[in-house]
């Protein structure tokens, strides 16, 4: 019991700074959700249920657009598709006989962050460690949320317009580091930018739904770099 309370404690420390990234975060997504026509409760219960910042942000456009659910689904399909790959690769770090409903609670927190600070964790990765990642985590998105959406209401409209830019800083910070470290990732990046731009502008493809152009430009994009540049073994250094 001592060794499951030290590994619970392990994993709330850990999870502060992803908690505290959260809460920066999804306070835009408030604010945005409340833009979109989207009640404080609504907002609150989709970060609760969802932990995924690019599905949820991608959903609000899909949700504005008034597409129907196949095209959401499709949508949360393709761009959440990348944590069944953090879920398989993190299993190999848990004991085999690990019961199913630990497995299952912790496949409920899974998201990037969490995924990286857990993989990095040396040995078996304990149940009560990401329990204490995912106590700190969830509650740092959804009060984040809550706050946003809450804010949106109060806050006057331009600084409200102000705030709205900071998930577009959020993307440029996740882009652009590894972007600077890689040739082939630099190239994916502007690609992406030059098509996303084309899909806007030209007569037939603008005409496609917000949704169907993401689930497009991700499968053709990401596709296309995998099938061209493919990582070899050597380059993935072996981690996970």
């Amino acid at each position: 019991m001592d060794d499951k309370i030290q590994q619970f404690r392990y994993g709330l420390k850990d999870g502060v700074p992803i908690g505290l990234g959260y809460l920066a975060v999804s306070f835009t997504f408030g604010i945005m959700a409340k833009k979109a026509g989207i009640s404080t409760l609504a907002a609150v219960v989709m970060s609760l249920t969802n932990l995924t910042s690019a599905g949820q942000f991608a959903a609000l456009g899909v949700i504005q657009s008034g597409a129907p659910f196949v095209e959401m689904a499709a949508v949360q399909f393709i761009i959440n598709l990348r944590y069944c790959l953090m879920s398989c690769s993190l299993s190999q770090k848990l004991d085999r006989a690990m019961p199913f409903f630990h497995r299952f609670l912790i496949s409920y927190g899974v998201t990037d962050e969490v995924f990286g600070v857990s993989a990095c964790r040396e040995g078996v990765l304990s149940p009560f460690y990401a329990y204490g990642l995912i106590c700190v985590a969830v509650p740092g998105w959804t009060l984040g949320t809550l706050l946003g959406a809450v804010s949106g209401d109060l806050l006057p409209a331009r600084l409200l317009s102000a705030l709205g830019v900071a998930l577009y800083g959020m993307f440029l910070a996740i882009v652009i580091p590894p972007a600077r470290g890689s040739r082939i990732l630099a190239g994916v990046v502007a690609v992406s930018m030059a098509a996303s731009f084309l899909f806007s502008i030209a007569p037939v493809l603008s005409g496609i739904s917000s949704g169907f152009k993401v689930i497009l430009l991700t499968v053709l994009i990401a596709g296309a770099a995998a099938f061209f540049f493919p990582v070899g073994e050597e380059q993935k250094g072996g981690k996970g």
